[in-house]
């Protein structure tokens, strides 16, 4: 498993400056951890950072009226 380390260090972010390196680099981590999943497991995993999000920060989501 890479490490953020690696991602920083990747040739298409090491030439922008610290904040948008930093944040280029999460994205990629990102896509790499996201980009086999299928649909249902993304669904899964959104679900759980959700979650986890509710229960350590005390946030509330709530559905969009549409």
């Amino acid at each position: 498993m890479k490490t953020l380390e690696h991602y920083m260090n990747d040739p298409s972010v090491v030439h922008m400056q610290m904040p948008l390196r930093e944040v280029k680099a999460i994205r990629l981590m990102i896509h790499d951890e996201e980009k086999d999943m299928t649909p249902e497991e993304l669904r899964e995993h959104y679900q759980k950072f959700k979650q986890r999000m509710q229960d350590e920060h005390g946030l509330k989501f709530v559905a969009s009226a549409r």
